[in-house]
């Protein structure tokens, strides 16, 4: 008899907020002489920013790293508010949010993201997305990123459930194949209404 979900877990980005990699790329562009995609590449999408996010290297380590790269004419206390200011809330946001809320007082609530230290306190002083969970699992706390099981199993682990036992909801269909090669009941997330039916499906009902 399969087991009834105790937990729900959330991604962040995409989820509960939206972002832009773009806008803070579009601004690198007047402090260096790279193209928005060279600057996009070595912002967003390497190898020094999973690091990051996994917490192994500081945010001066970060800055350094993508001052060399891009010969960046820029200093670090003018480059933090760059990196940071890439989030902004959408209607979709404000709808799962509303769910989260009410979910809350019949299940078990949890986050699980991949971010880095100076996204992750951004976000907590500028959006009040995080008060609504009881347990929020960030890849530069536990030094472990999406897609690696780790960080599913660290939170099913702290969370005293199985994996049978909880829903998980994400934007990237690679990071929820990997929840459910664990055996966590994972949906890929679309828009809120969509995230009502998945819920549905696994006999989540709300008001």
């Amino acid at each position: 008899m399969p087991e009834h979900i105790k937990v729900i877990l959330f991604d962040l980005g995409g989820v509960l907020v939206d972002f832009d990699y773009t806008i803070a790329a579009k601004r690198i562009i007047n402090f260096c002489n790279k193209t928005p995609q060279e600057i996009f590449k070595l912002f967003f999408d390497s190898n020094i920013t999973v690091l990051f996010e996994e917490g192994k290297i500081t945010p001066m380590d970060f800055f350094i790293k993508i001052k060399e790269g891009l010969d960046l004419r820029l200093s670090y206390e003018c480059f933090v508010p760059i990196w940071n200011e890439i989030f902004f809330l959408s209607a979709k946001n404000r709808a799962v949010y509303s769910i989260v809320n009410n979910l809350k007082s019949e299940y078990k609530i949890a986050m699980i993201t991949n971010t880095n230290i100076l996204h992750y306190e951004y976000l907590k002083k500028n959006f009040p997305v995080f008060n609504v969970f009881h347990k929020v699992f960030t890849s530069c706390e536990l030094g472990v990123a999406k897609p690696n099981s780790l960080i599913y199993q660290n939170a099913l682990e702290e969370l005293g459930v199985s994996a049978e036992s909880a829903f998980y909801t994400d934007d990237r269909l690679d990071l929820v194949k990997s929840a459910q090669a664990l055996g966590i009941k994972a949906f890929v997330f679309r828009d809120a209404k969509q995230l009502e039916k998945d819920l549905a499906m696994e006999g989540i009902i709300f008001n």
